[in-house]
């Protein structure tokens, strides 16, 4: 501002004065107030404009709007749903007994190449529970499970059936032929399967999740790079395999391209795995190892955890991620829909689970728990509709053979993490989301007509059938996706 016109007003009535005064003061203050705002901005680095001069279109980066494609509902509902009325169900229930026990083989060799890449850090240990942990249901003691069926059939006016069908016993088959039957019905099974199980491996053992929680271990570099890139690079489908360079986006669903172009069946597919990536993302910020040291200097036992922001904004923010974060971000609220619904439709089947660990009480309370949570979900207005996929004829067929046998694909990869702790919980994941695809593409399911998406099992195919580790996954899975949109939410507030 010139010399000039800060010189005292002379010749001027006072009130004029004081007028010319209070303007020039004002105009000092709206400049300061606008280059402090520009320089936060620019310095920051966490919000960006959409328009020219338009301050209504400065938003932060993980700020999500509007509706989400190939769906029927929007962001704000699912924040909503999740962070009021699923995520604090999910969060008491998962640390029962029945889902923080997870039996898994983290000893299979990797299948693609040689695994010399083994992460020495300390942290990427994983901790076995003790066998004193371990309930009494889980380690085959199932004397506390017969007398608790049996209890259940003296209170229930259907002995007579529950009996022919539990008392009967074929003596006329050999022991030999009885393995060799449950053997082809296994493998009958295992078709419907879009990962691998193997829980029943020798090598299998219990983890219990609580003591090994997901976080950034440190594992990072060229191995753990391998391990996304081999996941999008050889599961692209066909006709899409050369359309990215960037590996990490060669199964985002393509924003140059048109619904026309990529199929539902596809978008899909690389809806999901992009989704996951985008949640174990947030899970790795939201719990970082920020030092291994304490606050005197000294090594400490357990490492010190706390939120990275630096780490979010540069996994997800445009200027990091070529303007690719939202898209990735808004994934996740895509993988976290399927993986609802798929519980909206297994939901009748989930109600009449035990959830059996030998602890009683605990038994009881988990089944009312997740007889309440199940309730939430079904209440839900605007589940995802997979009706649509895999409807075209033999076309379809082949599509989803395909769909299956990548996301196969992808499970085996989880065997090559280098990091034990990282591929306990890429296994869970993976297996949790692939039980929701078995969930909503078996076909042993069909629609209530009386009611918009509510579903009910086919009481003519009652051999569909989750193992205990499927279910476990399965909850587990989508736990992890719902406390990405939790934490997704806390950021955003740290952020404003």
């Amino acid at each position: 501002m010139p010399v000039s016109m800060m010189r005292p007003l002379n010749g001027k009535t006072r009130e004029s004065g004081d007028n010319h005064r209070f303007s020039y003061q004002l105009q000092w203050v709206v400049v300061a107030f606008v280059l402090l705002v520009s320089a936060v901005n620019h310095s920051s680095g966490y919000f960006y404009s959409k328009g020219e001069n338009s301050d209504s279109d400065r938003f932060c980066f993980c700020q999500l709007q509007g509706t989400i494609d190939d769906c029927s509902c929007n962001v704000d509902t699912v924040d909503y749903y999740n962070n009021v009325k699923i995520f604090p169900r999910l969060r008491s229930l998962l640390v029962k007994d029945f889902f923080r026990y997870y039996k898994v083989n983290l000893a299979k060799e990797c299948p693609f190449w040689v695994d010399d890449s083994k992460c020495a850090m300390r942290f990427c240990h994983v901790q076995h529970c003790e066998e004193a942990d371990i309930p009494p249901g889980l380690k085959g003691d199932t004397s506390s499970y017969h007398k608790y069926i049996k209890e259940v059939q003296t209170l229930t006016n259907c002995d007579e059936d529950l009996n022919a069908e539990l008392g009967y016993l074929n003596t006329s088959i050999s022991d030999k032929v009885h393995s060799e039957l449950k053997k082809w019905a296994d493998y009958d099974e295992a078709q419907d399967n879009f990962c691998i199980l193997d829980d029943h491996e020798p090598g299998a053992e219990y983890v219990d999740l609580l003591l090994n929680p997901e976080r950034y271990t440190g594992y990072r570099g060229e191995s753990a790079r391998r391990i996304w890139s081999s996941i999008y690079l050889e599961n692209c489908f066909q006709s899409h395999s050369s359309r990215r360079r960037n590996p990490y986006s060669a199964m985002i669903p393509y924003r140059d391209m048109t619904k026309n172009e990529v199929c539902l069946e596809h978008r899909v597919f690389y809806r999901m795995v992009s989704g996951l990536h985008s949640s174990i993302n947030i899970h790795l910020c939201a719990n970082y190892l920020l030092s291994e040291k304490n606050s005197i200097g000294f090594v400490s036992p357990t490492g010190v955890w706390g939120v990275n922001m630096d780490e979010f904004e540069r996994r997800f923010s445009p200027q990091t991620t070529d303007n690719e974060g939202q898209h990735w971000l808004r994934n996740l609220y895509f993988a976290y829909l399927v993986e609802l619904r798929a519980l909206a439709k297994v939901a009748p089947y989930l109600r009449n689970e035990e959830y059996f660990t030998g602890r009683e009480k605990e038994d009881r309370e988990v089944k009312v728990a997740v007889k309440d949570l199940l309730n939430v979900i079904e209440s839900f207005p605007s589940h995802f509709n997979e009706s649509v996929m895999f409807s075209g004829g033999t076309t379809s067929i082949k599509v989803k053979n395909e769909f299956r046998e990548k996301f196969m694909n992808i499970s085996k990869i989880m065997d090559c993490v280098g990091c034990d702790k990282c591929r306990l919980w890429g296994k869970l994941q993976v297996q949790g989301m692939g039980t929701a695809l078995k969930i909503l593409f078996s076909g042993k399911f069909e629609d209530d007509s009386s009611s918009s998406l509510t579903t009910r099992i086919k009481p003519e195919k009652p051999q569909f059938k989750l193992k205990r580790s499927e279910i476990v996954a399965l909850f587990n899975a989508f736990g992890r996706l719902s406390t990405s949109i939790h934490e997704l939410e806390s950021f955003r507030q740290r952020m404003q």
